[in-house]
């Protein structure tokens, strides 16, 4: 029996008595029954809720972002599928193109796998005022994302405000804007970040917290196909 379909035919009150099952909302007073598909990672060194992020067994935020390429407003709580989060900015010289390169090996793999459909890809900006449309756009070239897999979404909050209030405030990437004469590395101003990426079952659930710019494409891969197949 599929996951889902399990988890409907279980009363409430049964699920409540279950130690652990009640997982509260990151930022939020929230609460949900559902329980992640994967184990806790192996070389974990904190609990979830030590963790300054939603991490294992969580809730991920819900949020909703604009997509610039197609128009669409993207909001979480609509998504039923499997999800991979992250954030970043396009002018990045080195975290993010290593982040967004494992991330589009990992999109490549749904689609020879045909479970493109099921997953759901969301990377969002938070340097909205230089990541337009046409830079993303650019971007996602560069980085040989496959757009008509219809499967990702670059996602541009409507102010720097905004992107900190979803990026830093619900999900917990932190960054900080400094100078180019601070950071030495690009004109205008750079950022320095945590380089971060969640993967959310369908029901909510983050199933991993991938707190690195390499994320082993391989292994998120067969991550992201085992929350697949429990649904």
């Amino acid at each position: 029996m599929e996951r889902r379909a399990f988890l409907s035919t279980v009363g409430i009150g049964s699920i409540a008595a279950t130690a652990g099952c009640l997982q509260t909302v990151f930022g939020t007073d929230s609460e949900t029954d559902a329980e992640p598909v994967l184990e806790p990672p192996e070389d974990r060194q904190f609990d979830s809720e030590d963790i300054p992020y939603p991490a294992h067994g969580q809730a991920l935020p819900d949020f909703a972002l604009p997509d610039p390429l197609s128009g669409e407003q993207i909001d979480t709580r609509d998504i039923e599928k499997t999800l991979l989060v992250t954030g970043f900015f396009a002018t990045c010289p080195e975290e993010c193109l290593n982040l967004i390169t494992q991330l589009a090996g990992v999109q490549q793999g749904t689609v020879e796998d045909g479970i493109a459909d099921e997953v759901t890809f969301l990377a969002i900006t938070f340097d909205p005022e230089r990541d337009d449309a046409a830079a993303l756009r650019e971007y996602g070239d560069r980085m040989n994302i496959d757009m008509d897999a219809g499967n990702w979404h670059f996602l541009r909050p409507q102010s720097p405000e905004r992107a900190e209030e979803v990026v830093e405030g619900k999900l917990g990437i932190t960054y900080d804007r400094v100078g180019a004469g601070e950071s030495g590395r690009l004109p205008g101003y750079d950022f320095t970040h945590l380089s971060l990426t969640f993967l959310r079952n369908p029901d909510g659930i983050v199933e991993r917290a991938y707190r690195t710019d390499t994320p082993d494409h391989e292994q998120v891969l067969s991550d992201t196909k085992t929350v697949v197949d429990a649904y």
